[in-house]
């Protein structure tokens, strides 16, 4: 079993989901339970599943975690697009979480190159 804190794309990710709550909080309340939510799931899938994946028994499944949390990457890039295209961030801060959400991709999945 491995310890997924040790590892530079879950701390980074981690970081990330506490970034993602902040830049949310002044969304427009009618999105509570829209994009803010599906945003902030999104996020928070990234760890969630690298963590999930440390926890399993083989390299097999682990792998099959990493790919989720890769896929979780791409839909936060996107609901990242949507939000700023709605004007609900600002275009620096969009542009400083897509490059974040991008290198965690990037992370993940070197790390999951190097299983196979």
């Amino acid at each position: 079993m491995r310890d997924f804190r040790k590892y530079n794309a879950w701390q980074e990710s981690h970081l990330f989901t506490l970034e993602i709550y902040q830049a949310t909080k002044d969304f427009p309340k009618e999105e509570l339970f829209g994009l803010t939510s599906q945003l902030r799931r999104a996020s928070s899938s990234i760890p969630t599943n690298f963590a999930e994946g440390c926890g399993s028994n083989s390299e097999k499944e682990f792998g099959r975690y990493l790919n989720i949390a890769i896929a979780s990457c791409s839909e936060v890039e996107y609901l990242l697009l949507l939000t700023s295209d709605l004007k609900y961030l600002k275009p620096e801060i969009h542009q400083v979480l897509e490059a974040k959400v991008i290198q965690i991709r990037k992370q993940i999945y070197t790390l999951r190159q190097k299983l196979n």
